[in-house]
Parts: structure tokens; sequence; C-alpha cells
């Protein structure tokens, strides 16, 4: 049972959506959900495979998560859903560096399988990624929404509902490059890079489990695309709704406006 309730809730097909009064309040509730899954799974099983997401909005979910007694970390493997092409992974931005930084140096993981951008060859990466979740599942996954409504770096323009592929290189568009500028993890639009590896829309809708972290005020306008748009992939987020088993949990600030269907 989670201790923090939320100030409002909504659904949207299937997906829920869950309003906290802070950022702080916000992380806290998807950590306990988390915890809370991650002790039941591995009660069953030996391994529970779990892909994480970075960025700006992931950071009150994962310091939450990292500092709570009792999860059964030494059972994890770990994966991460998508890294940039081309920068080393000691880069400032790396999301290998983030995922150092904010989560396997804190908690003692069976495994972490890290996405490796700086490789010379990409497609490999991407064949060898995609086998080791063949080989390990994932049963959940944390994850955030862009503000241009990608999921993983699945941009409008590249997202494919029906992608055979479970991880690839894309391009990233303007406005996903401009919002890694917003949040400071780069100095200049020119400064980002232009491509990435991700994990698919299909890879992710895979995972039996959805937890989306969602707060801020640059998110407010997509979230309500993601409610209120058809699904497709003009705003991949709407997928979401499609999924048996996803939340997104936003503060008061990414919940402005969905005042009318709160």
């Amino acid at each position: 049972m989670n201790t923090i309730k939320p100030t409002a809730s909504m659904r949207a097909g299937n997906l829920g959506l869950s309003v906290y009064e802070s950022r702080k309040a916000m992380g806290n509730a998807v950590a306990e959900d988390v915890a809370r899954r991650l002790r039941a799974l591995a009660a069953e099983r030996e391994t529970v495979p779990v892909i994480f997401a970075t960025g700006e909005s992931q950071l009150a979910t994962l310091e939450a998560l990292t500092t709570m007694e009792g999860i059964p970390w030494s059972q994890v493997i770990g994966f991460h859903m998508d890294e940039y092409l081309g920068i080393s992974e000691d880069h400032p931005a790396s999301f290998r560096n983030y995922l150092r930084e904010h989560l396997t140096r804190r908690v003692p993981q069976l495994r972490f399988h890290a996405i490796n951008g700086s490789d010379g060859d990409p497609d490999k990466v991407c064949r060898e990624y995609a086998q080791l979740l063949r080989d390990h599942p994932p049963l959940l996954c944390l994850l955030g929404i862009g503000e241009n409504g990608h999921l993983a770096f699945n941009d409008p323009a590249e997202a494919d509902f029906h992608d055979p592929e479970d991880a690839k290189v894309v391009a990233l568009d303007s406005v996903c490059r401009q919002q890694q500028v917003n949040e400071g993890w780069f100095p200049t639009l020119e400064a980002v890079p232009r491509q990435a590896i991700t994990l698919t829309v299909p890879t992710l809708m895979r995972v039996p489990e959805l937890f989306a972290s969602v707060p801020g005020p640059r998110k407010a306008h997509v979230l309500r695309r993601a409610v209120e748009e058809p699904v497709s992939v003009q705003c991949p987020a709407t997928i979401l709704r499609t999924h048996p088993s996803a939340t997104v949990y936003l503060d008061r600030a990414s919940a402005a406006e969905l005042k009318e269907h709160l």
C-alpha cells in the first residue's frame, strides 16, 4: 500500500495518472510502488530484469528508490533505454555516466548492462543489446515522456508502434535536442548529439509494468496531448493508453493542463 496519497487521479484508456503535491512527493510515490513490485517479484524469481530511464524527470524517483531499505537489488538485472552516439561514458551528459552516479554506484545490482554509444559499430551494439533483452525479458520499466511526446528516444519522426527492431539507431529532432539544453545537460543545441541508440516502442510496450515519472511545467502540454490526442506516432506517448499496466506520476506543475480531466 502506497503511503503517499495523490491529490488527484484520472484514467485515459488503460492509463492511470496520479498527481502529487510536489516533485519530491511524486518521486517518493513512484519509488514506493516500484519497491513493492521489486520485492514481490524477487520473492517469486531468481532475477528481476528492470529498465531504467534517465534525465531530469527521474532524479526524484531514483533518489528515493536508492535510499529505501529492503529492496532486493542483488537480484536485479538492470538495463537502460537509450544512449547518445559518439560521446564517451564519462561525458557529463552520457546516460551511462548518469546511471552510474544516480543508480549503480548507490545500489549493488546483480548486473547492469550499459548501452555503449561510443562503439564504432552501433548496429552491432543494437543487435547485442536486443539479445540481452531477449535473454532477460524486463519485468518493470521506469520511464519518462519527452517534451515532444517521445518514449525513450523514439521521437515522432522515428517512432514505430510496430517496429521489428528491439533497439535501433535514431536521429534526434530539434525539440528533443533542445530539451537536453533546457535541462542543462548541454550548453548549446549544437553540442547535443544528433543520433542515439534507443529501445523501440514495442520493446517498451512488451514490459509488463510501466512506471512513468513526468514532473515539471515543461511537460504540462505534452501530457495534455498524451491524454487527449488520438493514439499515433505524432505523440508517441499516446500509446501508453493501450498498455495493460502503465501509470504516469505527475506533480502539480506537469498536471496543470489536465485540470478539466481531474
